[in-house]
């Protein structure tokens, strides 16, 4: 319900990932964001792959707003991930199409030589 008349109207489209609507509160109580007292949730976003493994999490109080943009882009660079099976790896502010990281232990304490952050801010 969101989606269609809230956000879809703020983005100028869909979200390209399910969502979930919680009406008894079971999946808040499951993940630890629903609050008895005032018999609501915490806005909270999980990322959870394939295998309904939890990638990712954030969990923010109501005077905060989520960045749609952000979700995508995290989804974006775990999808990556997951294909190259960890052979490479997305660092911090990551786009698709920007340079990733090759894991492996060459790389621990060198990450600046292969990556500089204003990497990420290049468009």
């Amino acid at each position: 319900m969101w989606n269609d008349h809230e956000l879809s109207k703020m983005i100028g489209k869909d979200i390209p990932f399910p969502m979930c609507s919680d009406q008894d509160g079971s999946i808040g109580k499951a993940y630890g964001i629903y609050d008895e007292e005032s018999g609501t949730e915490t806005r909270g976003r999980f990322i959870i792959d394939p295998d309904g493994i939890i990638q990712g999490f954030e969990v923010l109080t109501p005077p905060v707003g989520r960045n749609v943009s952000e979700t995508v882009r995290q989804i974006k660079a775990f999808q990556l991930v997951r294909q190259t099976e960890g052979a490479e790896v997305t660092p911090s502010g990551w786009q698709p199409g920007k340079k990733t990281l090759k894991p492996g232990p060459d790389l621990v304490g060198n990450v600046w030589k292969e990556w500089k952050v204003s990497d990420a801010f290049d468009e």
